[in-house]
Order: structure tokens, then sequence, then C-alpha cells
């Protein structure tokens, strides 16, 4: 896949990859940091949390690095808006 709006392949970056893969040139870097992390519990990926509970780790997370999953993101990241601005509207 060339790299495009949906699809961004940085093998030159130091911390390439920064999930295991055994497939890296169909690693997508687009969403390098996670849009949804912030979503803490309701982001859809394979995360856990620190022994206090308190940071979210997603070392095992490869969600936002392939490429059939942009749809998916961006859809979350359109519900997650619209359910803030509904819940605005009260």
């Amino acid at each position: 896949m060339k790299n495009s709006h949906r699809f961004f392949n940085n093998n030159e970056c130091k911390y390439f990859p920064c999930h295991e893969t055994d497939k890296p040139d169909e690693y997508n870097c687009l969403f390098c940091y996670c849009p949804l992390y912030a979503l803490g519990d309701r982001c859809g990926g394979s995360f856990t949390y620190n022994a206090t509970g308190t940071i979210k780790l997603c070392d095992d997370c490869k969600l936002p690095h392939q490429p059939e999953y942009y749809d998916v993101i961006i859809q979350k990241l359109e519900d997650e808006a619209v359910k803030r601005y509904i819940e605005s509207q009260k």
C-alpha cells in the first residue's frame, strides 16, 4: 500500500516499529500516537493498566497500526465527538 491519507509507513523512524510485527511493510504509522488513547477503556484496543491502575499500557495493541482499522478509528472519533456534543447540549 502506498503512503496516502489512510496509510503512512515511516520505516526510517528510530522507533520503527514501535510494536513487534512480522509485516513491516504493512505497518501503519499514520496514528503514531493513538488518537483513541484518551477514550480509556472505550478505545476498543488491547490494553492493560499498570500495577497502580493509573497508566494505560498499550504495548500489545496493534489496532492503530493496521491499515484496515483506519475507518474504525475515524468512526470511533466521530462517535465520541457526537456523544460529547449531545452531552454539552443538556
